[in-house]
Parts: C-alpha cells; sequence; structure tokens
C-alpha cells in the first residue's frame, strides 16, 4: 500500500464511529529505549550526572493528554544512555519497530531516545524500515526532575506528528524543541541547550505550533519504502570506525583498526573531506587489504565533493552525510557491496 493509500486509511479510521459514537484514534505504539527523557536526578537543577531508569508506563502517566491524541501502549525495550547502544541493540530496535509496523493495529510509532546518538539510530531506521507508517523518535536534553524539562512536550509534539496523516511517507522523523527533522538531515550540535537539534544546510521538515503539525517539505533522498536495504538481509552488521584526522595525524590509527578487522573506514577528513599525508597512506593501505574509505569532514556543515583522488585511492565521497550516518550507511552498503563505485552509488541516493 502506497503511502497516500495509508494516510488516507488512517484519516478513514479516525472519522469512523466507535461502538461509543466518538471518533476512533490512532493506534501508537511508544517504544522506550532510555535517555534523558527517562533520566531523574536529586535536585530540580541538576541537568547532568542524572540516572535513566523511568519506564514507558511512566513517561505516560506523567503525559495524560496523550491519551486524548491515540490508543497508546508502551513496550521498554531498552533503557540505558543512547551512547551505550551498540550493533546488537540498534538491530534489535529495527527489528522490533519493523515487527510492529507490519501489526495492522498499529498506526505509528514514537521511539525515547537519549539525543547523544538519536541522529544515528534515526538513520538507521530510516534506510531499513519498510513502511510509511509514521515512526517519530523524541529525545530531551533535559531530564524530567528538571525545572525546566523539556521531555514532556517533546513526547507529546511526537505524538501528534505520528498522529499527523501529513507525516505517512516522510521517513523517519526527529521531533525536538517544537521542530520535525528529517532523519537524513537532523544533527545533534549542541552539547546541553534545548535548542540542540539542527538541519543547517537543508532546514526542517515542519514544526509544531499551537498544538498544531505544519509539514513545509518532504526529504527526496530515498528512504524507507523507497530503500534496498532489508532487516531479513542482515545477519550482523560490519566492522566500520571512524577516524578523525587532523594536523600530525598518524598512520597507526588506519594499521590498527585495519588489524582489528573493521571492512570499512570512515574519515572526518579536513574541510571537503581532505586527507591529510597519514589518512591517504591509510587509505592506500585500506585499499590493500580490501577495506572501504569513505570520506566525510569534521567541520559539521556541506557536501563532500567528488575528488580525482577518489578513482586513485578507491574512496567515496561521503555526500552530505556526517562522519557518524556515513558509519551506518557504510556499513549497510557494505552488505550489498565492496566495489567503491557501487558504494558512491549508494551515498549519491541515500
Amino acid at each position: 500500500m502506497n503511502s497516500g493509500n495509508m494516510a488516507g486509511a488512517a484519516e478513514g479510521r479516525s472519522r469512523a464511529a466507535t461502538g461509543e459514537g466518538q471518533p476512533a484514534l490512532p493506534r501508537i505504539v511508544l517504544l522506550g529505549t532510555g535517555g534523558t527523557i527517562a533520566a531523574v536526578a536529586s535536585d530540580a537543577t541538576q541537568l547532568h550526572d542524572y540516572t535513566v531508569g523511568a519506564t514507558t508506563d511512566e513517561l505516560l502517566a506523567a503525559v495524560p493528554q496523550l491519551r486524548a491524541l491515540a490508543e497508546v501502549r508502551g513496550e521498554q525495550l531498552a533503557n540505558v544512555d543512547s551512547r551505550d547502544i551498540d550493533n546488537a541493540l540498534l538491530l534489535k530496535i529495527a527489528r522490533r519497530v519493523d515487527a510492529l509496523l507490519a501489526q495492522p493495529d498499529v498506526d505509528g510509532i514514537v521511539i525515547t531516545h537519549g539525543t547523544d546518538t538519536l541522529e544515528e539510530t534515526a538513520y538507521f531506521l530510516n534506510l531499513v524500515l519498510r513502511s510509511a507508517k509514521p515512526v517519530v523518535l523524541a529525545g530531551a536534553m533535559r531530564p524530567a526532575t528538571a525545572l525546566s524539562a523539556d521531555g514532556p512536550l517533546n513526547l507529546y509534539n511526537a505524538f501528534l506528528v505520528a498522529t499527523c496523516a501529513a507525516a505517512h511517507g516522510k521517513g523517519v522523523l526527529v521531533m525536538m524543541n517544537d521542530r520535525i527533522g528529517a532523519a537524513r538531515f537532523v544533527t545533534k550540535a549542541a552539547t546541553t541547550v534545548p535548542d540542540a537539534f539542527r538541519a543547517f544546510e537543508q532546514g526542517n521538515l515542519g514544526e509544531v505550533a499551537a498544538g498544531k503539525v505544519h509539514f513545509f517539505t518532504a526529504p527526496l533522498c530515498r528512504h524507507t519504502v523507497d530503500s534496498e536495504f532489508s532487516l531479513a538481509a542482515i545477519g550482523e552488521l560490519p566492522h566500520v570506525d571512524i577516524l578523525y584526522d587532523h594536523q600530525g595525524a598518524g598512520l597507526h590509527h588506519y594499521r590498527a583498526a585495519i588489524s582489528a578487522g573493521a571492512r570499512g573506514i570512515v574519515v572526518a577528513g579536513c574541510g571537503n573531506g581532505g586527507l591529510s599525508p597519514a589518512a591517504r597512506a591509510g587509505a592506500e593501505e585500506a585499499a590493500r587489504h580490501s577495506v572501504a574509505v569513505v570520506r566525510s569532514s569534521r567541520v559539521g556543515q556541506g557536501v563532500v565533493t567528488a575528488s580525482a583522488d577518489d578513482a586513485v585511492l578507491g574512496t567515496v565521497a561521503a555526500n552530505s552525510l556526517n562522519p557518524h550516518k556515513a558509519r551506518i550507511l557504510l556499513m549497510l552498503a557494505l552488505g550489498r557491496s565492496r566495489d567503491a563505485g557501487e558504494l558512491q552509488c549508494c551515498f549519491d541516493q541515500y
């Protein structure tokens, strides 16, 4: 079923009457993974060094207004800081979301997640979920016990988006600080302030204002229902490292990654993905060991463009993906091919 049909079905459900004569509500699953949104501290002014532990039941109890938006059921899949998420847990999250989306009694999913690696999980889901149903990730920059906790409203707004017909077919979304971000573009751009998530070059897809969802645009890169990647074809994800380039960089980092069994290396290069002498030598050594190398950038914005050196070194340009998202795509792409040309096609399309 295409996104338009699914959106129409959702709207039809919302107009249908229940036995009590009330409009039927969308059916949304709240999937908890932990993070600051599920954290508490000993004092209302303590904004750091808090403890993750609140469950989805507690989050739902803290925001009872959600029950007016949807029929909600919660499921606690994990309860960790997002920096603790490894490939195994990432796959576990994706497989559970995929299974839930396949259920006819699920109209959308909201995932609570720590902000440190939220964009990585969101982008991975954006590449492997084959559904147009809304999947919205929400987090918080301040714990629930803080004087100005942002988690409750972020969660409420995430449900507004997940129950909105216009959210169908737009890929995996991130709801933070009233802004709706595309998983492909949004990134955490500040350490502690509530307004930490931005998409500087591409902009937001929309926003929530006065309790209403406003979409302004949609992502054009391939995602979800148009993606070639399938969870069913993944046993485990390959080892891919990120190496940060800098003045006086050494070759030993590349040798260590290759010796450790990395199948891919993402270089957080200088400027337009430029490689220092050591990084260039590392790319040459990686090629001799059939290890893929992607040139991303450490600067945070802009497109890393193709270079004549790519053909010489066998390297791949990351397009506008930051290093950690480039790692996500490279792990998936390596499951299909090691050929630099085919890898470049993936980075050009996704």
